[in-house]
């Protein structure tokens, strides 16, 4: 290949002092940016801000779900068992209720089981008299057609049967229900312990 050195312009115009000037400006943004990456550090730097705000990020959301879990768990009450044993002890004591359900009936009579029978309902009729207070949820006779209105306690009334749509509901009263109106537990002394339902007879 060879080059027509006459063929090359021998004058400078003013187009090509300007290509001229812009080599050359090229040139020195290239040399003095040169072995300054600064762009890339910038860039670096901010996906390490972005790392660490997903890392705290993380962290917030966890503690909301605690704070949730808690939430529910608060709602819920603890119920202590001295009552209940207090009660069964009685029950033991005036009709030997904890013997009876402990005993295997297999072996027995109907007539046997019968007078059993008849010795618990006196002592926990007795008990239940002496340390409570009843009365029916509803004042209407059982067998009769009562109307639930909207907004009914449903902790006082459980629907049973075809049970669709909303109140008000139509339907027959199976059961009135029982609520207490009053307890009067005796009190325990300290030292007492609760879980001791019937001591241990020994004849001496």
């Amino acid at each position: 290949m060879t080059v027509d050195l006459s063929a090359m312009p021998t004058t400078l115009d003013m187009a090509h002092g300007v290509l001229a000037a812009l080599v050359v400006i090229l040139l020195l943004l290239y040399v003095t940016k040169k072995g300054k990456p600064v762009e890339v550090e910038k860039v670096i730097e901010k996906e390490v801000q972005v790392e660490k705000i997903v890392e705290v990020e993380k962290p917030v959301e966890k503690i909301v779900e605690v704070e949730k879990i808690v939430e529910v768990e608060s709602k819920l009450k603890t119920a202590t068992p001295d009552a209940a044993l207090q009660l069964l002890s009685l029950l033991q004591k005036e009709a030997r209720f904890i013997d009876f359900m402990q005993e295997d009936l297999k072996g027995f009579a109907d007539a046997e089981i019968g007078a059993a029978a008849r010795v618990i309902h006196e002592g926990g009729k007795k008990v239940l008299d002496e340390y409570f207070s009843f009365a029916p949820v509803r004042s209407e006779e059982e067998e009769t057609r009562i109307t639930l209105p909207e907004g009914f306690n449903a902790s006082e009334v459980r629907l049973t049967g075809n049970v669709v749509g909303n109140a008000p509901f139509t339907g027959t009263l199976i059961h009135r229900g029982w609520k207490v109106t009053e307890i009067n537990l005796p009190k325990m002394s300290d030292g007492h312990d609760p879980r001791i339902l019937s001591a241990a007879e020994v004849e001496l």
